[in-house]
């Protein structure tokens, strides 16, 4: 069975407000959509509230892209059908045929929005049903082998047998404009955690040997660069002065208990006037070393 759509789910942007959440939600889809015109994915997008629908002839491809795109907590590739209850009990027992049989478990999962003859519990006890009289499979609600996924959203019906988590955090480019001095593998670490918060970054480089890692790197993240390549004389205050930044991110960090790196700190804030953010200051080295391979970055 060939998948309908792929269900984009957000986590963070559902706690703004209206505006805001409008805003973050037309971000989300503007950097979902470059990026799928420079893989050159033909895509067409819905959105609802609380949901984003994302229709393609390369489901597979569009998965991968959007594991990596910041913003979104989860995803499912789904079958779409009418809210009748007959027609969702067909694609049900059709896609658990292919799961599942008699030595397996499962657990229907319903949820429902809006005005409907039926609750989510008649979905759930009447697929249940339908599911065990062609598998002849049995029913374990607490620790099932295979959950089918039932999202009843007025008219609209999905259903579904995964949930991908992503990347999560904020879209990027709903916050603000960062700069970083790119030195060392863990730079472009601290870089990504700033970036999952929204924030666009430029990459100040001084020494090229990180150039075509970083290059690679932000690649695979779908991020497209925004990389200055500086004279190593200039110090980072002269180049700050030089563009409008609300922040710089640095990869300072206290796991060698070295006095030196709080003394630098100090004397960078009174270089520049404007905020230094260091996600990565109680990290430790094997913390660091542990995040930076989850992500693609050599240690």
């Amino acid at each position: 069975m060939n998948f309908d759509l792929i269900i984009v789910r957000y986590g963070e942007i559902a706690l703004k407000g209206k505006q805001i959440r409008r805003r973050f939600e037309d971000t989300l889809i503007s950097n979902i959509k470059n990026v799928f015109k420079q893989e050159n994915l033909k895509v067409r997008f819905k959105k609802e509230w609380g949901r984003i629908y994302i229709y393609s002839a390369n489901i597979s491809e569009c998965l991968k892209i959007l594991q990596k795109t910041f913003g979104i907590i989860s995803i499912s590739p789904a079958f779409k059908t009418i809210s009748d209850i007959n027609k969702i009990s067909k694609i049900a027992v059709d896609i658990s045929k292919e799961k599942i049989n008699e030595n397996k478990s499962f657990a229907v999962r319903a949820t429902r929005t809006g005005n409907h003859d039926f609750s989510s519990q008649d979905v759930s006890i009447r697929l249940g049903n339908d599911i065990i009289k062609k598998t002849k499979a049995s029913v374990n609600l607490s620790n099932p082998e295979f959950i089918l996924y039932v999202e009843i959203r007025d008219k609209n019906s999905y259903i579904f047998t995964e949930k991908i988590f992503c990347v999560g955090g904020l879209p990027l480019g709903t916050q603000g404009s960062i700069i970083t001095l790119i030195d060392s593998y863990s730079s472009i670490l601290a870089a990504w955690y700033l970036m999952k918060r929204g924030c666009k970054i430029t990459f100040l480089i001084k020494n090229k040997a990180y150039e075509s890692t970083l290059r690679n790197f932000l690649k695979k993240w779908y991020i497209k660069p925004n990389i200055q390549i500086t004279n190593k004389k200039e110090s980072l205050s002269k180049i700050i002065g030089q563009d409008f930044f609300d922040a710089v991110v640095t990869n300072h960090s206290l796991f060698e208990k070295d006095e030196n790196t709080l003394k630098e700190m100090k004397q960078i804030k009174k270089d520049i006037k404007i905020p230094i953010l260091s996600p990565l200051i109680s990290m430790t080295k094997d913390e660091i070393n542990s995040n930076c391979k989850k992500i693609g970055l050599p240690v």
